[in-house]
């Protein structure tokens, strides 16, 4: 696809990213969809409120309503096309910088777009063949709230008597992003005790990036020790990641808390789908459980078209996503939903009666390490693919090509790839050696440096 990527379409706001486009993908999404409405979210970034209003346009230019429904998580906004049988559109990047924004669509089942359906709204977009709606024919504004129902939803999801008798203390961190009223509500509805951190609404994301990586989450550490909390909780700025942080303040890798969710949802012979990216600890689960694991490339796109395949031949699937804190629970829904996964989390804390560090514990013998390179033109992102390419042919492991090149050398692995939603090239490297999974990135990344010097 040339338009949409791992995750939607992205880009850094007044350059490549810019009303216009945004109306246009609207209105092509509203062509194919063909519906009397689509559903309009948006999260917190300063822009939000500018580029709902460009969908609007594009969408009533094709002759549908909008149903706007303000701030709200991307799950929020999923899970109410889903219930109400709408097709939607929510503005919104993720975890990006302040600086950039987003669309991702989602489909009248309540879920997002399989590539397929992603690939006909771009077909309409780059021919631009929209729908133009006669003057007294183009849709009408209306306003609805998703995010009561969506509380609901997750809330009836979970074992909440289980985690009311855990009596646990949350603390949450939603980084001023779309989750910062629904999580803290959502855990008191649980019956935990709830303190937050960076809870206020922001688009300029002060008090930490919007990516809780480990090394942002520091606010929240001190916030679990000062308080005696059981648990940390961080989101994304849209609200459908969650990473969690253990009962001393020290940051839970994605790829542990994914490994002991699986190994808590899977029964012999289930599915279950992650990316390229995948650690050794899921194939490790899996092997132990007798499930399978399907790769695809990375992003949640890919991933929902992966498991849309294995439902059509009957398989079982429990549990997909990756170690970013992106999970997906699909008898729940095909949407990645930070709350849900915690709240997910809480349950399993509860069933064990241990605390956090001593319930990931199995799945913490392996070292993780991402990095990243950025470009700022094509010459320099040309350069930094050839480099990757080179890269993997002169290593001593044969490529696996899926998405970018993955390295498997028996005690470690190594992936370059291009980033679906920044401009960047990112290397992982894992192994149970820690200096070997370091020195395995190191050398990637400095030969793309390298190559983006030359050019």
């Amino acid at each position: 696809m040339q338009v949409f990527g791992s995750s939607g379409a992205r880009g850094e706001v007044g350059a490549e990213f810019t009303p216009e486009f945004v109306l246009r993908v609207a209105r092509a999404a509203a062509t194919v969809w063909d519906a009397d409405r689509v559903a309009l979210g948006r999260d917190t970034r300063t822009t939000g409120q500018l580029f709902a209003d460009a969908a609007a346009a594009g969408i009533a230019a094709a002759g549908t309503d909008v149903v706007r429904l303000g701030v709200a998580p991307t799950p929020a906004t999923v899970r109410y096309c889903g219930d109400n049988a709408v097709p939607g559109v929510q503005i919104t990047a993720s975890h990006n910088p302040p600086e950039y924004n987003g669309v991702k669509l989602i489909g009248d089942d309540g879920s997002g777009l399989p590539v397929a359906a992603l690939e006909r709204v771009e077909e309409v977009l780059l021919s631009e063949s929209g729908t133009d709606a006669a003057w007294d024919a183009v849709g009408a504004s209306h306003h609805a709230d998703a995010t009561e129902p969506y509380l609901a939803t997750v809330e009836a999801a979970v074992d909440r008597a289980a985690i009311a008798e855990a009596g646990l203390t949350v603390a949450v961190d939603p980084g001023h992003g779309a989750a910062a009223e629904t999580s803290p509500t959502f855990f008191r509805r649980l019956g935990c005790e709830v303190v937050t951190v960076n809870a206020q609404a922001d688009g300029h994301f002060p008090g930490r990036p919007s990516e809780p990586t480990p090394e942002s989450l520091d606010d929240l550490g001190r916030l679990v020790r000062a308080r005696g909390a059981d648990v940390g909780v961080a989101h994304d700025g849209d609200g459908d990641r969650a990473v969690f942080v253990d009962e001393t303040g020290t940051a839970v890798s994605g790829d542990a808390s994914l490994a002991a969710l699986a190994e808590w949802a899977l029964s012999p012979g289930d599915a279950v789908v992650s990316a390229v990216n995948v650690s050794q600890r899921l194939v490790d689960v899996c092997d132990r459980v007798g499930a399978t694991l399907e790769l695809t490339p990375i992003g949640a796109t890919n991933i929902v078209t992966r498991i849309r395949a294995l439902w059509g031949d009957d398989r079982t699937v429990p549990i997909a996503g990756e170690g970013n804190g992106g999970v997906f629970f699909p008898a729940d829904g095909l949407v990645r939903d930070g709350a849900l996964v915690a709240g997910r989390f809480l349950e399993l804390l509860a069933a064990h009666e241990a605390p956090v560090s001593e319930v990931i514990e199995p799945y913490t013998s392996y070292h993780t390490v991402r990095e990243s390179v950025s470009y700022d033109d094509e010459a320099e992102r040309t350069a930094l693919l050839d480099a990757a390419e080179r890269f993997a042919e002169t290593s001593d492991a044969e490529p696996e090509t899926t998405d970018g090149y993955r390295l498997d050398y028996g005690d470690a692995w190594l992936l370059v790839r291009e980033s679906g939603t920044e401009p960047k090239l990112r290397v992982y490297a894992e192994s149970g050696d820690h200096d070997r999974a370091e020195s395995l990135a190191a050398r990637a990344t400095s030969r793309l440096h390298e190559a983006r010097e030359t050019t």
